[in-house]
């Protein structure tokens, strides 16, 4: 009977904080507790063993958090606040094809940028020289299994802790903008982060719109794991050659940077064009139930 009580005291504490406060504090929680767990086993054991009991807690997150695990008295916000919904067809199609724009765009302007500045090689490789002590299949699989878990980790704490119950609250716009500075913000603690501000608050809002219009974070949870898989192995390790090329005022304009000029704006076009086709699923709007309606009028 104590435990319940002190359990209900706590739960009315929480409801009792302004929406943005609960939204801003699960969002960094959620994203950061998966990456932690991830980080500590890498850093701890510095083997690739270690990716077959990530795997296992990768699951164990996404069931707790999607709502699919008790305790009941939560589970209809935590689906609310994963954005559990089932996809249709068409949603699929185009989410998936919005996350590959997504990649287009990021990526390309990454090459653009550092073809007008010079690429600080030094301060995007310095956070994961582990890498370096591992032979080239292991550091593969710590790689894709970083990128893997930053998406789907960070995803769940941004796009749908924190920016689903904001969208309701603020709107759409309001929404994404909060999520996306605070998004930025929390990725300065990366030598790599400061040169390229602008590109993760820009990859952000992308990101926001893709859940917002699809209603769900698997579209985002692709786009983003693709990207950290470039970023990995093109930008923050020399995994596969680094980044050579010098600025066009060494080169000139020459057809290096044209091409990836065009890729940049060819990927926007293609993802607001692929976004305007995406339609919410009918079963995005869930039953919230009376907890939700809690939720979201506090």
């Amino acid at each position: 009977m104590k435990k319940i009580t002190i359990s209900n005291s706590i739960y009315s504490i929480w409801n009792g904080l302004p929406l943005i406060v609960r939204a801003v504090l699960s969002g960094f929680f959620v994203s950061s507790v998966g990456v932690s767990i991830w980080n500590g086993l890498v850093t701890g054991f510095k083997s690739a063993t270690v990716v077959l009991p990530m795997i296992v807690i990768l699951w164990a997150f996404w069931k707790y958090y999607s709502g699919s695990w008790s305790p009941k008295r939560s589970a209809t916000s935590r689906r609310f606040s994963f954005r559990s919904t089932s996809l249709q067809p068409s949603t699929w199609k185009w989410g998936i094809a919005a996350a590959i724009f997504f990649v287009l765009v990021v990526q390309s302007s990454f090459v653009v940028t550092f073809r007008l500045i010079d690429f600080p090689t030094a301060k995007f490789t310095a956070d994961y020289k582990l890498l370096d002590s591992f032979p080239l299949w292991a550091a593969w699989a710590i790689l894709v299994m970083s990128s893997t878990v930053a998406a789907i980790c960070e995803e769940a704490g941004f796009r749908g802790y924190m920016q689903a119950p904001l969208e309701k609250r603020y709107g759409v716009v309001k929404a994404i903008v909060i999520t996306s500075i605070l998004f930025t913000v929390i990725h300065l603690s990366h030598t790599w982060a400061l040169p390229i501000v602008p590109h993760i608050f820009f990859a952000s809002v992308l990101l926001g719109i893709i859940a917002w219009k699809s209603g769900s974070l698997i579209p985002g949870i692709i786009g983003h794991a693709i990207l950290d898989i470039f970023d990995y192995s093109v930008w923050w390790t020399d995994i596969t050659g680094g980044f050579t090329h010098q600025t066009i005022f060494k080169t000139g304009a020459d057809v290096h940077f044209i091409v990836w000029v065009l890729l940049f704006l060819f990927g926007l076009f293609g993802f607001f064009r692929v976004i305007g086709r995406l339609r919410k699923s009918d079963e995005v709007s869930l039953a919230l139930g009376e907890e939700n309606e809690l939720l979201l009028t506090h």
